[in-house]
């Protein structure tokens, strides 16, 4: 058999041998995904003996297997169900190995997936190369079935880490959404604030990470209102001095929720300060200007305009004019952040002039 990018066997014959003595018992499942779903693996080799091979291997173990012939093929396999771990050759057909890791590893919807980066190339140069565009691991050819198994399933343990991360901050995000159904008139506006804040957070050209906390604190930034009796939280005229006391203690109750939670460390900020003013009149730390979290800031300015522009029980809705002047000579009052206020403006006046 002849290997194009490599002289060498993928899997060595040795362990292939062994490899198929523990297959019957291995076909068990009985470690820590049994009774869970399959994990879910993507090879992707040119090279259809390699690819073959190295899905039987994963197979015997009881894994799910795909198999793509190039990064085109790789791609369009992620898009239609995303893989629990990918395991590329380095040297292929059209896109690297290398090309496909580093813009998989861009993509917030798949930067989570373990890349492991396959090669019988021994260049020190060509693993800096894999590190550079985010593979989690490597394997060098030829690939020894024991190490190949251990390497996937520690992996695969990594991931299943990481999908219970996500599943927890998806239901805080499903609890702030609950929170906001106990109020007719807030409906949809979780959802608006996840979506403009990240975009504002883009029109500032913050990182992907802010970009990220920002559309999570769109839907966690008013969760401590879960522990505001409805009728305070539901009041259509102005709060007495105890029921307000009440009311300014839900940032620090969200915050609070969500402190376990050690991926949602850059929205804590934003649930505590978004209600703070820039003249210290805020609560719930009376924080003052540049002391108030960049992203709380951000997140502030659009939670105030979609205030002002849905009706609610104590006031109608104001119209965009009528809610920008609104928050402009807020700002000049010394309430919000005038320069936030202004490129809010002017991202919406963008993005109109576009549409």
């Amino acid at each position: 058999m002849s290997f194009p990018h490599d002289s060498r066997p993928a899997v060595s014959a040795g362990s292939w041998t062994t490899f198929q003595r523990e297959a019957a018992s291995a076909q068990d499942m009985s470690g820590p995904w049994a009774q869970r779903r399959v994990p879910r693996i993507l090879v992707v080799d040119d090279h259809p003996g390699i690819a073959g091979l190295m899905s039987q291997l994963l197979a015997l173990r009881g894994y799910e297997v795909v198999t793509a012939a190039d990064a085109e093929q790789a791609e369009v396999e992620v898009r239609r169900q995303a893989p629990d771990l990918i395991l590329s050759d380095v040297k292929m057909p059209g896109k690297s190995g290398h090309e496909l890791c580093r813009e998989l590893k861009r993509d917030p919807a798949t930067r989570l997936i373990p890349f492991v980066l396959i090669t019988g190339l021994s260049d020190s140069s060509d693993k800096m190369r894999g590190i550079e565009a985010g593979a989690d691991d490597f394997l060098n050819k030829p690939v020894l079935a024991e190490e190949l198994t251990a390497r996937v399933k520690s992996l695969l343990r990594v991931k299943e880490f990481t999908d219970e991360l996500e599943t927890a901050d998806s239901v805080l995000c499903t609890l702030g959404l609950i929170v906001e159904g106990r109020d007719p008139y807030t409906e949809g506006h979780c959802e608006r604030l996840a979506l403009r804040a990240a975009d504002l957070g883009r029109h500032l050209g913050l990182d992907e990470d802010s970009i990220m906390a920002l559309r999570r604190s769109g839907y966690l930034h008013d969760l401590g209102k879960i522990a505001v009796p409805d009728g305070i939280l539901k009041k259509g005229g102005d709060l007495t001095l105890p029921e307000w006391a009440i009311m300014k203690q839900h940032p620090v109750t969200g915050e609070n929720i969500c402190k376990p939670l050690k991926s949602l460390r850059l929205v804590l900020p934003v649930i505590r300060h978004h209600h703070e003013h820039a003249d210290g009149s805020g609560y719930p730390d009376g924080l003052r200007a540049g002391e108030i979290p960049l992203l709380a800031r951000v997140l502030q300015v659009v939670d105030v305009y979609d205030a002002l522009c849905t009706a609610r029980p104590y006031k109608p809705a104001l119209a965009h004019d009528q809610a920008a002047q609104t928050m402009r000579e807020e700002a000049r009052q010394g309430w919000w952040d005038a320069e936030l206020v202004n490129e809010f403006f002017s991202m919406l006046a963008e993005k109109r002039s576009v549409a």
